[in-house]
Formats: C-alpha cells, sequence, structure tokens
C-alpha cells in the first residue's frame, strides 16, 4: 500500500505534514509505504529533527507550489510540476495508492475530477463533513461546498456515497439517512427538498429516515445528513466557530473538544475512482496523521470498489 502526501500544501507545510508523517509512523501501520511529494531539500531538512525509518518512505522532488490564492484550473495547467499536479500523476498512473492534500482546496477538486474521473455514473462528486455528536459518536454532512446548487438526483445520490463511508469508515452497520430540511414532515422545504425526499424514500440502497431540522444535526438522529452545498457549508462554518468561541472562553468539556478537527484530518472526495483527502489549510500534525489513515482505511475496505459497484447498471 503506497499513500501519496503533498508535503507542500497547507499553512505549515513542509513542517507539520513532516511531523503527521513521524507520528504515523511511529504508531505502526508497516504495511503503509509513504511518498512524499514536494520540494526534496525542506522535506530532507525537516526529517533531520523529526526522522522517519528509512525504508517507510520515498521523496518524490516538485520545483513548484499551488497557493491557496491561485485559480484551480490555470495553476495546473501552468505548474505541471507543482506537488499536486505532481500527485494527481502519480495516482492517475497507479503509482500511489492515494492522495492527500491540506493545499489549495479547488485545485484538488479539479485535479480529482480531470485527472481521476468521477466513478462512472455518479453525476457530481461531494465532499462531506464530520458532525461531532453529542454521544460521542461521529455524522457525515455531505455536501459541504462543492455543489452549491444541486438537483434531487445528486442528493440522492450523496446518500448513497454517504452511506456506504459511514458503514465502512465510520463503522455503522446501517446508516441513517436524513434529509436537512425546515421541517420533519414530508412535503415540507424548497423545491430540491420536496423533490429529493420521493427519491431517498424509494431508494432501496439507503436507510432514509426521513427529514431533519438543524437541532438534530448534533445529536443521535441519524448517521448521514444530505442537502446543498450551500447549506452546507453554513452548518459547517458554523460548528467550526463552536469551536473557536469555546476555545477563546477558555471553556473545557469534552465534547466540545471533538469540535476540533484536527482529530479526524481531511474528508475525502466521494465519488471519485480512487482515494482522495483534502485537509484543511491550517492542518497540523495530529491532522495530517489522521488523513493518512483515513486513507489507509479507505483501501483496506476497498471502499472505491463497493460506491463502483453501488453505481452499476443493472440489465
Amino acid at each position: 500500500m503506497n499513500i501519496g502526501l503533498d508535503m507542500m500544501g497547507g499553512d505549515f507545510a513542509p513542517l507539520e505534514a513532516v511531523k503527521g508523517v513521524e507520528a504515523y509512523v511511529t504508531s505502526g501501520n508497516e504495511a503503509v509505504h509513504l511518498t512524499l511529494i514536494g520540494d526534496e531539500a525542506q522535506i530532507k531538512s525537516h526529517l533531520e529533527a523529526h526522522p522517519v525509518a528509512v525504508g517507510r518512505y520515498t521523496i518524490v522532488h516538485t520545483t513548484q507550489v499551488i497557493e491557496m490564492n491561485e485559480h484551480p484550473t490555470k495553476a495546473l495547467k501552468e505548474k505541471k510540476d507543482s506537488s499536486i499536479a505532481i500527485g494527481f500523476y502519480l495516482l492517475a498512473t497507479g503509482k500511489i495508492d492515494a492522495f492527500i492534500s491540506a493545499g489549495n482546496t479547488g485545485a484538488m477538486m479539479v485535479g480529482s475530477l480531470f485527472s481521476i474521473k468521477a466513478i462512472e455514473g455518479v453525476l457530481r462528486p461531494t465532499i462531506g463533513a464530520y458532525m461531532p455528536r453529542e454521544n460521542g459518536t461521529l455524522a457525515l454532512l455531505l455536501d459541504v461546498g462543492i455543489n452549491a446548487d444541486c438537483k434531487a438526483e445528486n442528493l440522492n445520490q450523496f446518500a448513497i456515497l454517504g452511506s456506504l463511508f459511514a458503514k465502512y469508515i465510520l463503522n455503522f452497520d446501517n446508516p441513517r439517512v436524513g434529509l436537512v430540511n425546515l421541517g420533519e414532515e414530508e412535503g415540507k422545504g424548497n423545491l430540491l427538498a420536496q423533490a429529493a425526499y420521493p427519491l431517498l424514500k424509494e431508494n432501496s440502497s439507503i436507510n432514509f429516515i426521513g427529514n431533519v431540522e438543524g437541532r438534530d444535526l448534533l445529536i443521535d438522529k441519524a448517521d448521514v445528513y444530505v442537502c446543498e452545498g450551500f447549506t452546507g457549508n453554513v452548518i459547517l462554518k458554523m460548528a467550526e466557530s463552536v469551536y473557536d468561541i469555546v476555545k477563546r472562553r477558555n471553556i473545557h468539556d469534552e465534547h466540545f473538544d471533538r469540535f476540533n478537527f484536527e482529530q479526524y484530518g481531511g474528508v475525502p472526495v466521494l465519488g471519485v475512482s480512487k482515494p482522495v483527502i483534502i485537509g484543511h489549510g491550517i492542518s497540523h500534525a495530529t491532522a495530517f496523521k489522521n488523513m493518512i489513515a483515513i486513507a489507509q482505511r479507505m483501501i483496506e475496505t476497498e471502499l472505491l470498489k463497493k460506491m463502483q459497484e453501488s453505481f452499476v447498471v443493472q440489465p
């Protein structure tokens, strides 16, 4: 198993990426080889202070970096020797089995769609976020920003992709799917929600429980919450602000500590044919370590193969 890591992506790269690699390798996981993609001199200088066992990693040198403020498509075309572009090349050609970056999110999405391609039958890939619930478990919310406008069929497919991720990565036997809405009753909501409800209700491959409201997102009401990316991004940013407020007010509470995204690392792009993990730009070592663990789990469970099988059209 070979997992590629963009060492130049993120506000604190490559130092925090190197520290994350050190933490991951120290924890065991000897079956995983890491391909570190980025400026070799910088990576090696940090490895001197944070050594990783020889043989556990390979460095692929690159000379360019796609900055956070660059136009994604333009940057990928013009910076062919960037860590993100080379990472997608290695993934597309089978030289690595998964690719991770905390760099330019737009470039990661463009690379996912045009270098790796969507799973056949998937209209739009999606990206989710974890919702820490009061009972100590995580729910998955999707979409959280890359599909601001959606059709009902998109939400139906998000539910399938999210259910498979919740089952094989979050370990729910029969994940419950809820449609984020402004009321619980069938028929509530805007035109999108009203059109999506019957599709979800008739979808035999998911465990649809109906509409869920905003007050349900942080309790044990459903395991997968689906909505269009505009609503999802508002929810995500509000959840992130909860952690910021708690820290500023010096409040110590086990539940609110779980709003620290670093505990979970990044989130996968669901619906593309190979594992791609996107991290937050301010990721530190813990987040990088956990992103590698998520990629490992996706490969071990053959999650992408299961997703592909779910979209095979039956004769």
